[in-house]
């Protein structure tokens, strides 16, 4: 199984737009992201609901092949338990794309590879994806882009 790991792209401000969309950096550096892993293939894509999230999934549902498409999902909020995650991760054997925030995404990452969630142990770039593999319950991170590689 491949879990693949997207904090959302550059957004505006909140001074600017209090709705905090990409912006124009960030859809950018996203699509170049994107566009370099076409190949990949998931089950689906989901992301936090927040309006930087879902327009940092649905420009990678453009470029890879999600089955189920792109939907919003409980759990991958900013400050959301990483344990949410985790435990539904233990019950899938799908290739998934979680698109979402910091702290979460850290917090997530280092809970699924040392069990602690505040090891800090991914450093995640807007854009950028980070690739985990699981092989018999155990998570090892694959390979990451960032928008700055490309």
């Amino acid at each position: 199984m491949y879990l693949y790991l997207i904090q959302h792209g550059e957004s505006k401000s909140e001074q600017e737009d209090p709705k905090r969309p990409l912006s124009e950096k960030g859809t950018r550096d996203v699509e170049k992201v994107a566009s370099f892993v076409s190949s990949i293939e998931v089950e689906s894509i989901f992301h936090s609901g927040k309006l930087r999230a879902r327009q940092t999934a649905e420009i990678f549902a453009k470029h890879v092949k999600a089955g189920e498409g792109v939907s919003e999902k409980d759990g991958l909020a900013p400050l959301d338990d990483p344990a949410i995650w985790a435990e539904r991760l233990k019950e899938s054997d799908k290739n998934i794309m979680l698109v979402g925030h910091l702290p979460h995404l850290g917090k997530l990452a280092s809970h699924l590879l040392c069990g602690n969630p505040e090891a800090q142990v991914v450093n995640f770039k807007m854009g950028g994806v980070v690739c985990l593999k699981k092989q018999e319950d155990k998570w090892a991170v694959e390979w990451m882009v960032v928008p700055e590689m490309l």
